[in-house]
């Protein structure tokens, strides 16, 4: 997107944007009693590993017509043996994981590069005891595990694991828990509230709104959906509140970590489907930390090393 508006204010005369994404678009014919639009239509690549539509659920319908991804189709080990064909200088490298643009530099380094340390403390999410320090709240993620250890005092990573429930930005503060698999945290692990809900097509699917009445009111839907990229699905329920831009969702099952200004993407049940996207909204660990700072003012949170 910001690439394609770049391009375009520089005045470039240009047809399309070849991206490498794997991802898929097809036209659709949208009738009306005087005209026909062409409408872009986004899907999964075939490639569930590779899979990159997650990435583009944003985009709109006029950033979607200017470009093409004339890869998405393939599987990467077919685009391995295109390019050994083609003697393509790049046909030997290895995959890229993760960050590809930080190469060798770790990503704690990368971090603290950019942003620094700003220590704080970590908290037990069910007792309020203080049981280590952390370096800044941007060194880690909800539902981490792995690494955590590290910035907790020895007597309590002997009760782990350890997960990172929540973080508190006002008081720097990362909540863990290791009783995060049982039924205290069931409840915010399962559902969410969503805002800046936006559709590819520009209006929501048929059966979101219901049509029955004039006003606005809006139908519980089922989604396969995307929390993160890769290749697992799940399967949810959004219904969706006052204009359409934010809602509330239920999973069917728990999820390892659902963080604020996440995006979930939506997917048409059964099919490959790319239908839109919306962001986790602060709101969903609002209720929890509020009701926490309640129970344990901080004055009163005990440091047990």
């Amino acid at each position: 997107g910001c690439f394609l508006e770049y391009i375009g204010n520089a005045g470039l005369d240009f047809d399309y944007v070849a991206s490498g994404h794997y991802a898929r678009l097809e036209d659709a014919v949208i009738s009306s009693s005087s005209t026909a639009d062409i409408q872009k239509r986004l899907f999964r690549a075939p490639d569930p590993v590779k899979d990159q539509s997650y990435f583009l659920c944003a985009l709109t319908q006029r950033q979607l017509s200017k470009v093409i991804f004339p890869i998405g189709m393939y599987q990467k080990a077919e685009v391995r043996e295109l390019a050994n064909e083609f003697q393509l200088p790049n046909r030997n490298r290895p995959d890229s994981q993760g960050l590809c643009f930080l190469g060798k530099v770790k990503f704690d380094e990368f971090l603290a590069s950019y942003l620094g340390n700003q220590p704080g403390d970590v908290v037990d999410a069910m007792t309020g005891d203080i049981i280590g320090r952390h370096n800044g709240l941007w060194y880690h993620t909800v539902g981490q595990r792995k690494g955590i250890g590290k910035v907790m005092f020895p007597l309590a990573t002997a009760h782990g694991p350890w997960y990172v429930v929540a973080k508190d930005q006002e008081r720097d503060i990362v909540y863990v828990s290791n009783r995060y698999d049982e039924d205290d945290f069931a409840r915010a692990r399962s559902e969410f509230e969503l805002e800046d809900i936006k559709w590819i097509s520009g209006t929501p699917p048929l059966g979101v709104k219901d049509t029955a009445t004039e006003e606005t009111e809006w139908n519980e839907v089922r989604f396969d959906m995307k929390i993160r990229h890769g290749p697992k699905i799940v399967q949810g329920t959004l219904m969706l509140n006052g204009d359409g831009s934010t809602g509330n969702v239920r999973l069917d099952n728990k999820d390892g970590g659902l963080a604020p200004g996440q995006y979930v993407v939506f997917y048409q049940i059964g099919t490959l489907e790319c239908l839109g996207a919306g962001v986790i909204s602060e709101k969903h660990w609002a209720k929890f930390l509020q009701t926490h700072q309640n129970e344990v003012p901080e004055e009163e949170l005990k440091v047990k090393r």
